[in-house]
């Protein structure tokens, strides 16, 4: 196994959070009525993609019954949908849509993480408990040794990058800050953003046609 890959067996791995395990595996016990008759996943959600990534994503947390359930990022829900078919036209995901782990899908040029690899309860994990997870992801940027321009989805995201790098920035959708890598941040595409009309399929693509031309 290389060092990406170890890394992510040791996020499925972590105990660190009791609050948020407790909460996966009750999500995966109850389960989601329309998903009675399937196994969820329940444990600490790796990252995904492109081992030479130059577009790091970054996002909040898994879905209780989206990545949750999946165990792949972005998996199984409206958010995944919305994201996938904007990295699906932009040429970073050989496909619109993302169902399971085994659905053929697979990124190039862009890896997908989280501020939280555990689905919290209301979507908020604690500071603590984004404390606990942020040397998973300092140490993912330093194994991606491509890395040219980070997307975050949300404020949390984008917070949570800038403590990884020391910085201070403004939050605002498709704005580019000039770091080393470049960040580029995005409204997050949670149902509440995209049924609203905050964030638009436009919106997000032109995101992500902003971080290819920095490529």
């Amino acid at each position: 196994m290389n060092e990406l890959a170890i890394l992510q067996s040791r996020i499925v791995a972590c105990e660190l959070c009791p609050r948020l395990r407790d909460h996966c595996r009750a999500i995966a016990k109850v389960k989601r009525r329309a998903y009675l008759d399937t196994d969820y996943w329940g444990k600490p959600v790796p990252s995904f993609g492109d081992p030479k990534a130059r577009v790091l994503i970054l996002g909040l947390a898994p879905g209780a019954h989206g990545a949750n359930r999946t165990g792949r990022m972005f998996t199984g829900d409206k958010s995944g949908e919305f994201l996938y078919r904007a990295l699906y036209e932009t040429g970073f995901a050989s496909q619109p849509a993302s169902t399971s782990r085994e659905d053929g899908l697979e990124l190039t040029g862009a890896y997908i993480s989280a501020s939280a690899h555990c689905a919290p309860p209301d979507n908020k994990p604690s500071r603590e408990e984004l404390l606990n997870c942020r040397p998973y992801l300092e140490r993912e940027m330093k194994l991606l040794k491509n890395l040219r321009v980070v997307v975050a989805l949300g404020r949390i995201a984008f917070d949570t990058y800038l403590s990884v790098v020391g910085q201070r920035a403004t939050f605002g959708h498709n704005v580019v800050h000039e770091l080393s890598p470049v960040l580029i941040a995005s409204y997050h595409p949670s149902q509440q953003n995209t049924s609203t009309g905050k964030l638009t399929a436009k919106m997000l693509r032109e995101v992500f046609e902003r971080a290819r031309s920095f490529l």
